[in-house]
């Protein structure tokens, strides 16, 4: 029996006599009880620094606790689904009920508007004992605000509760109005009541306007420490600060702080951390300090708002001391927590994935405890991202627009975390595993004795003569004994271009069999069926070589042997390149091309589930002809073929030893074509082949079915970056020309996209550190050189979902070269995305400013989405220059392939 692989247990060797039954089930139960200790030890040790991390991040924080009443609460009792937006207002019931929740705990309440319901409030807050300060909502429509003012007044004038009057609030900072003209509306009001009458501002307002003094009984001020970026353990200081200030310029008017306070969740701003300690915190130590120094004030606010989402983004929602469920968030005594439901969250994470973490800890003991621990460490990762995600809506408070985002943000999340998991698993298995187990070499010459006749077959398609006679006559040098060669002209029109190829086979002899088709249907496959119709009777191989490539004279010799198994279906050897040494461009794409037969194929022959590829390919003949021959609907009737005949239950054997280098594409160009041709003939096997790739039809394994739809899954990955890239643009010009209804997307979900980002760079880097036989600069060339087909991938995965078939795209590999303008002029889509990104990432700093983390992540993740788009320019700029100006600039540290096989 010829197999690669080594020999079974039953030819092995005994060094010695063999060991007592009593032995042999002693050292099975002693193995048995380490592979559990080790799966134990890997899953807890997970587990366990998991919710150590939980822990760490919710540990309870002791401060100084206040028990007195609450002298006043900003109150706006919008319910959830409320918006003013919207014309969404509390009804006069619910009004009721938030009043009556704050009995006994707070002293007055200030509200905003004296419409929409609201000049209820001190009508309902009189029966708790609650009083108010009225407020009367002012902007540029005047005949609301003429509403508000009739309202405020007549509250004012009818219920004793009513101990003040605010008319506006932050109009002049919005410059809804003019002082002037908001100086009239208080001389109004001031004539009308009897209660102290001001306005509302932030504290360097009334220093900017110090006449708006002369207009109000007492001056209001907004002092809020968090809008300033101000670190939490500085907060109260600051606050106290500005009011000695404020103070200080007005000595005979009374400071009433109108609004103080901290959000308890939302992005940071520049030092100011938005928590639940931190607001805790901050409420507590100034209900301390005020009730020390008899401040009069109004904390903001009673409840939260998730609206607020449309004014001030993530941390508009949080600044309530009660939750928009109307839960109070944090005790005013005793210890505080972040989040007091964290423990089942993360329970919840860790229940999420136990099932996949034993499975893989406890089967995979071929794996170092190393690679256990590293991929049961991202399957933790990744349930509680799942577990966050999945809560937002809860959370958060989302409602509307943002609900609706993240309907559409957390599906793709999953499929992000998905791929990371598959990249994970490639890593686990590559870097930690102790051997492969299907591990298959050239064999020596004289192993086995079955040497049966092979046909090669060379499709070849307006292919310059020069390069095809090159090909073959390394095929004529192959030392088997017994081949054929036909070579496949399909469809070439120019005479020129085909006869010297045809001569030269004459020339070669009666092995080498020239066939011209015209007008032949069915492209590359239609061409190797026909030479299936004119093979040879008695050969029983047949192999497939591309038109560039120069044949390694041991080929046949070293793998026909194989076929000596009934078993084996196809053996394939991996693709290569020469003649690439010259250029920075060919020399980054040669090894990009090289990693996926040194990582991607050496995993998936683990489980015999490798991509047949239509060069250096070797078939069964009767497992060809069984399957239906080469399928002429799939323009990657390569790959669908080997799918084929996998599904069949034949072996495909995969010996990583390079036979034959062919050409790499002259120009960016022609690189971008090949991929799209292969991802597109991907989509079209899916769409053929689903029924077997979901096990809902027999014949592939499991993890057959998981190679092929993991090894495609990060392409469709890469059509939902170009659809979020263009949403990301389209999305920031929102921002910046309707802030009212588009918000920076959440930083729980803009996270993930930098970590994933990170982590598929660390995955191809260690990778090709591990397994690819190339420099530090070679690593990252060929990183640049992936990235830059992820806009062609992604329109390659749609025109494949939008339509069945397209043409073939045939890869030139002797092209003349572009000059670099026209190299640009290849990449010309993705250089527009880029510019436009960048623009977006720019002008959202320029417009809102770099302090707020929320801007700052976005224009973060803008830029990162960028990459792959200057990785194109960059790769058709590269593409495009001359061979000697780039030379001196990439040798070294890189190692240069020989120019023949």
């Amino acid at each position: 029996m010829v197999s690669g692989r080594g020999l079974d247990s039953t030819d092995r060797g005994l060094a010695g006599p063999p060991p007592a039954d009593m032995r042999h089930s002693h050292a099975g139960r002693a193995a048995r009880l380490r592979a559990v200790t080790t799966t134990l030890f890997v899953v807890a040790a997970v587990i366990g620094v998991h919710l150590g991390a939980w822990a760490w991040l919710n540990r309870p924080v002791a401060e100084v606790g206040y028990t007195d009443v609450i002298r006043g609460v900003s109150f706006s009792p919008y319910q959830p689904g409320d918006n003013p937006y919207e014309e969404r207002y509390p009804s006069v019931e619910e009004i009721d009920t938030d009043l009556a929740r704050l009995q006994g705990k707070v002293a007055a309440v200030r509200t905003y508007s004296s419409t929409n319901g609201f000049e209820a409030v001190p009508r309902l807050a009189q029966q708790y004992g609650i009083r108010v300060m009225a407020g009367a909502w002012l902007d540029r429509r005047k005949e609301n605000n003429v509403r508000e003012i009739v309202n405020a007044v007549k509250n004012a004038q009818r219920y004793s509760n009513v101990n003040r009057v605010i008319i506006g609030n932050e109009t002049i900072l919005r410059d809804d109005l003019s002082v002037e003209q908001l100086t009239a509306y208080l001389k109004k009001v001031r004539q009308r009541v009897r209660q102290p009458v001001s306005t509302a501002e932030p504290w360097h307002v009334w220093l900017q306007h110090p006449e708006l003094a002369r207009s109000v009984d007492f001056i209001t001020i907004h002092v809020l420490p968090y809008w300033e970026g101000l670190p939490a353990d500085q907060a109260l200081d600051w606050v106290l600060e500005r009011y000695r200030q404020v103070q200080a310029a007005f000595p005979n008017k009374k400071v009433v702080i109108g609004e103080t306070g901290w959000p308890s969740n939302g992005n940071r701003k520049k030092d100011a951390k938005p928590s639940m300690v931190n607001a805790s915190r901050f409420i507590r130590q100034f209900l301390n300090q005020a009730q020390t120094r008899k401040l009069d004030y109004y904390i903001v606010e009673a409840y939260d708002q998730p609206w607020k989402r449309l004014e001030e983004g993530s941390v508009g929602p949080h600044w309530g001391l009660f939750t928009a469920e109307r839960e109070q968030k944090f005790p005013m005594t005793g210890e505080v927590v972040n989040d007091e439901y964290w423990l089942p969250k993360a329970l919840a994470a860790s229940l999420l994935v136990l099932g996949p973490m034993l499975w893989f800890a406890g089967r995979r003991q071929d794996v170092r405890v190393g690679g256990r621990l590293f991929f049961s460490s991202l399957l933790q990762m990744a349930g509680a991202a799942l577990v966050i995600g999945a809560l937002m809506p809860i959370a958060e408070g989302l409602s509307g627009a943002s609900l609706m985002v993240w309907a559409l943000l957390f599906p793709a999340q999953v499929m992000l975390l998905t791929v990371v998991l598959i990249n994970g698993f490639e890593m686990a298995e590559l870097l930690w595993r102790h051997r492969m187990r299907r591990q298959f070499r050239p064999l020596p010459a004289g192993t086995g004795d079955y040497r049966p006749m092979v046909s090669l077959h060379l499709p070849i398609h307006n292919e310059p003569p020069e390069v095809v006679i090159e090909t073959l006559n390394s095929l004529a040098r192959l030392d088997y004994p017994d081949y054929e060669v036909l070579v496949l002209d399909n469809n070439t029109k120019d005479p020129a271009v085909w006869q010297p190829v045809r001569e030269h086979c004459e020339r070669l002899g009666p092995k080498f069999r020239f066939f011209h088709l015209e007008n032949w249907p069915g492209y590359k496959a239609g061409a190797l069926n026909f030479g299936l119709t004119v093979t040879a009777p008695r050969a029983e191989v047949v192999g497939v070589i591309d038109s560039d490539y120069v044949i390694d004279a041991h080929w046949l010799s070293s793998l026909v042997p194989y076929f000596g198994r009934s078993q084996v279906g196809f053996v394939q050897a991996p693709q290569d390149h020469r003649a690439w040494d010259r250029s920075a461009f060919k020399q980054m794409i040669n090894w990009e091309y090289n990693g996926f037969f040194e990582i991607g194929m050496v995993q998936r022959n683990e489980r015999n589930a490798i991509i047949q590829h239509g060069t250096m390919t070797l078939i069964r003949r009767s497992a060809l002809a069984a399957s239906g021959n080469w399928g002429e609907w799939c323009i990657c009737e390569d790959a669908e073929l080997g799918l084929r005949l996998l599904s069949a239950g034949h072996e495909a054997v995969y010996v990583n030893h390079v036979f034959g280098r062919g050409l790499t594409p002259e120009t960016f160009s022609a690189y971008k074509n090949q991929r799209f041709r292969w991802v597109f003939g991907a989509v079209q096997i899916i769409r053929g082949h689903w029924r077997k790739l979901l096990g809902l039809q027999p014949g592939l394994s499991p993890g057959q079915r998981f190679h092929f739809i993991g090894g495609w899954l990060p392409w469709f990955a890469d059509a939902v970056h170009v659809v979020f890239t263009l949403g990301g643009i389209f999305w920031t010009v929102g921002i910046l020309a309707s802030p009212r209804y588009f918000e920076f997307p959440m930083r729980d979900f803009i996270w993930p996209v930098m970590a994933v980002f990170a982590f598929k760079l660390l995955h191809s880097l260690a990778l090709y550190r591990a397994r690819v036989k190339c420099g530090w600069l070679d690593r990252i060339g060929a990183a640049v050189a992936g990235m830059a087909l992820t806009h062609t991938i992604g329109k390659a995965i749609f025109t494949g979902v939008m339509h069945k078939s397209r043409p073939f795209l045939r890869t030139p590999k002797s092209e003349s070269r572009h000059a670099w303008v026209q190299g640009f002029a290849m990449a010309r889509e993705e250089a527009f995305v880029a510019v436009a990104l960048i623009a977006a990432a720019i002008a959202s700093v320029w417009r809102y400013g770099s302090g707020s983390a929320e801007v700052a992540w976005w224009a973060a993740v803008l830029i990162v989405q960028s990459v792959p788009y200057l990785a194109a320019l960059a790769m058709g700029v590269v593409s495009g220059l001359p061979e000697r100006e780039v030379r001196p600039a990439v040798q070294g540290a890189l190692r240069p392939a020989p120019t023949a096989a």
